[in-house]
């Protein structure tokens, strides 16, 4: 299917320009917010403290210095108590491949003393990077009783491993297939040729991300954006499930939420008993690593089976890049037919089937992968409901957005932590590779209908050449994506640093949409809170001056909500309708627990107090289909940098 291209930013530089003025956006603001860990969550930095750390760094000090520097800025914006550690290599022998200690053990934050620890390095000898990461995956602390937490490894060098034993590529590899919360980031200080190409390789096999940083900014730049992505991961919530590989013996599941976790190319079954007349809703959400290797047709699906050979529904999702992986959901539902004759309106057992695609050269780890299942039960006998709404009307691209300076809000990690907004105008900021949540109540009769606008920022020296994107995708209070919005919409946009802005919405929510035909209509069939999700490309570190970019989110729920899903409701009461909850001060809902992402939203720069925000964009393409209908009505999205 065709989608539109999205509207220009030209009729929405006023309120920018006056929303996001010109100063430069500085560095992530030092005032990390407290939360309770997660067990078996944390990083561990490995620095290299190596000879060649001694040498100058171009601006008249030394790398170790401008690492000093970078390591101190990085530990003042992680949130408090976030488990953090320091492994060194070649700081204590003028030679030896066995040159590796722990500086600073993972314990909660304690930013003096890795300071401490930083300051007292002297740069002496050799570059064991495989036997320092060995290490370090030893000193991260592990999860348990099924809890699903995320390890990093931050490497920081400026050259190559010398020893060669063990192989740091192929450490990494071992490393990553180890488990699913763990990945290795890489950090290039003024690399290039093997070097470079050996910590890239450490990155890709480790599932992590590799950054450039070329001089003394842009390392400072490059581990704020990799310490933060690991302090402010998807938080998880559920119970633990091991799906099959067929339906034989698959686990029986009642409605809830629960983990489990999926391989590449690799299908998960789980069993459920259904009654002949309720809707049954399902999701799967697969968590990669931030930037993880993926394929622009890489696919997340999800199909209910019936009996030995009939399909009821399916839904497939892409990522439609390949910067890197981001969270990918697809959701599918049984509904009973109005008829009451088709085969997948029998009481009796169901499969919920979950099936990862992955193309050759994508990322080869198992993903951590939350599932939701919930039952809506059918109307009262005698109950007519409300006609579909199956149409945008004033929902298009048209309707009249809130307009005004923006109030500051903080996105959560995920479903489970995504932060309520009310209709209006909202500013957030966001890092390379991040998904930002927030979720808006909508109610019986209600659309759902936003903007996001991604910021004018300082580009680094020599951009120009790079491009990358911002996406956005909404989510029904099941968690089913709503696609492009029946063609009106297009989920992505080029983000070169400049200006740039998507348009979103859902139809009207009405019970009866469940039996329409398109794709982006039938998921929007009951109220509650509809989840938008903002993604920036893993590429824009190759674009972006700040840490962060800053964006504005216009949010409206248009028409008046009705008091049920019946025909000729009346108006629901004031105090009941959707929208009227302000965030919490601590910029979470309650629900999730584990890691407050610590972001601060708001800096003040000379007397105007510019205020930047952080955006979702969501970089996958969604096809929908029953399983007669054709593949899809996929977009892929355009890759690049920022």
């Amino acid at each position: 299917m065709a989608h539109r291209p999205c509207r220009g930013a030209v009729a929405l530089l006023g309120g920018l320009l006056l929303a996001l003025t010109a100063a430069p956006f500085q560095a992530i603001a030092a005032t990390p917010a407290k939360a309770p860990p997660i067990e078996g969550t944390g990083m561990v930095m490995v620095l290299d403290s190596s000879g060649s750390m001694a040498d100058d760094d171009g601006s008249g000090s030394t790398r170790i210095a401008s690492a000093r520097k970078a390591v101190g800025t990085v530990v003042d914006a992680l949130p408090d108590g976030y488990p953090t550690g320091l492994r060194v290599y070649g700081a204590d022998k003028p030679k030896g491949c066995d040159d590796t200690r722990l500086a600073q053990p993972v314990a909660p934050l304690d930013r003096a003393g890795i300071k401490n620890a930083v300051a007292g390095l002297e740069p002496k000898g050799d570059t064991p990077i495989g036997l320092s990461l060995r290490k370090a995956a030893e000193d991260l602390p592990r999860p348990a009783g099924g809890s699903i937490g995320k390890r990093t490894i931050l490497l920081i060098s400026d050259g190559e491993d010398n020893c060669q034993t063990p192989p740091p590529c192929k450490v990494a590899a071992q490393l990553a297939a180890s488990g699913v919360d763990l990945h290795i980031d890489a950090i290039g200080f003024q690399v290039a040729g093997k070097a470079r190409a050996q910590l890239e390789c450490i990155a890709k096999a480790g599932n992590g991300q590799y950054y450039d940083a070329p001089d003394a900014k842009s390392l400072a730049r490059q581990l704020q954006r990799a310490g933060q992505l690991s302090a402010d991961g998807y938080r998880f919530k559920g119970k633990q499930v091991r799906g099959t590989a067929t339906g034989s013996g698959a686990p029986v599941i009642a409605p809830g939420q629960y983990l489990d976790s999926i391989g590449p190319n690799e299908e998960r079954y789980y069993a459920t008993d259904l009654d002949a007349t309720s809707t049954a809703d399902f999701s799967a959400t697969v968590v990669p690593q931030p930037g993880a290797a993926v394929d622009s047709l890489d696919t997340l699906r999800t199909r209910i089976a019936y009996g030995t050979d009939s399909s009821c529904d399916s839904t497939s999702e892409m990522f439609g890049q390949t910067e890197g992986a981001t969270p990918l959901t697809s959701g599918v539902s049984r509904v009973p037919s109005q008829s009451g004759t088709s085969t997948c309106d029998k009481a009796g057992r169901y499969w919920l089937v979950v099936e990862r695609k992955a193309a050759k050269g994508s990322d080869a780890a198992r993903w951590p992968m939350e599932l939701t299942f919930h039952v809506e039960q059918p109307l009262v006998k005698g109950v007519t409901p409300a006609q579909s709404e199956p149409e945008y009307g004033v929902g298009g691209k048209d309707a009249t957005l809130p307009t005004g300076t923006p109030k500051d809000v903080t996105g959560g990690t995920g479903f489970n932590d995504a932060r309520r907004l009310h209709p209006g105008v909202w500013r957030d900021k966001i890092l390379p590779a991040q998904t930002l949540w927030y979720k808006v109540p909508v109610g019986w009769g209600q659309q759902l209908r936003y903007d996001v606008e991604f910021a004018n920022e300082p580009t680094v020296q020599g951009y120009s050449s790079h491009t990358s994107y911002g996406a956005t995708q909404v989510y029904t209070p099941f968690r089913a994506p709503v696609g492009s919005g029946t063609g009106e919409f297009s989920r992505q946009s080029p983000y070169n640093g400049r200006l740039a802005s998507l348009s979103m919405g859902t139809v009207p929510v009405s019970w009866t949409n469940r039996y329409e035909a398109h794709p982006d209509v039938i998921p929007v069939h009951h109220k509650g809170d509809f989840y938008l999700a903002v993604t920036l490309g893993a590429k824009a570190s190759q674009i972006a001056e700040n840490p962060r970019i800053g964006v504005v989110l216009r949010v409206a729920v248009l028409g008046k909500g009705k008091s049920g899903p019946e025909a000729g409701a009346s108006a629901a009461k004031a105090d009941t309708s959707p929208g009227e909850s302000e965030p919490s001060a601590d910029g979470g809902d309650g629900g999730g627990g584990g890691w407050s992402t610590g972001r601060v939203v708001a800096l003040a720069v000379g007397a105007v107090g510019v205020l930047l925000l952080a955006g979702l964009a969501l970089a996958y393409v969604r096809a929908r289909r029953k399983p007669t209908a054709e593949e899809g009505n996929s977009d892929p999205m355009r890759g690049g940098s920022w």
